[in-house]
């Protein structure tokens, strides 16, 4: 069998999406009071405090929406990726630098569009999961050819 034919899907979780958005609006928080205790004029730690605060809100708002908009992500042996969006069509992609996989949990950046970038959240066990088991075989692939 060649190794391009060899690849597994990933369903993105809707709870684990949850979780990235409530975590960064807990973090998007604790930068705001980070920025509040520091040493600058009132003025600074104002604008400082509003700039934080819509790049976050830019940043978990794009993140919400790739979770709304992936329905699947089709992962090959050479590194190549498929997401399957709500209205059933497929788009090309690739992994970028930053991507993440442990055992039981993996954090996914792609590019896709051309210029978009999105990543998510997702939690498998290779016991429980073919499609887990595969990921795994492919992450150890990509990262000895990358």
């Amino acid at each position: 069998m060649s190794s391009i034919t060899y690849s597994t899907e990933l369903r993105p979780d809707p709870l684990l999406c949850r979780i990235v958005v409530l975590s960064g609006v807990m973090f998007s928080g604790i930068g705001v009071v980070l920025i509040l205790r520091l040493p600058l004029p009132p003025f600074a730690l104002l604008l400082g405090s509003v700039v934080w605060l819509v790049q976050s809100v830019r940043e978990l708002r794009q993140i919400d929406r790739d979770y709304g908009r992936c329905r699947r992500l089709r992962l090959a042996a050479d590194g190549g990726i498929l997401l399957l969006d709500i209205d059933g069509n497929w788009h090309t992609g690739r992994f970028l630098p930053g991507s993440i996989l442990l055992r039981r949990i993996g954090w996914i950046r792609v590019k896709h569009d051309e210029r978009r970038t999105g990543a998510m959240l997702f939690r498998g066990s290779c016991r429980e999961s073919h499609d887990w088991r595969r990921l795994q075989v492919i992450w150890r692939h990509i990262g000895a050819v990358s």
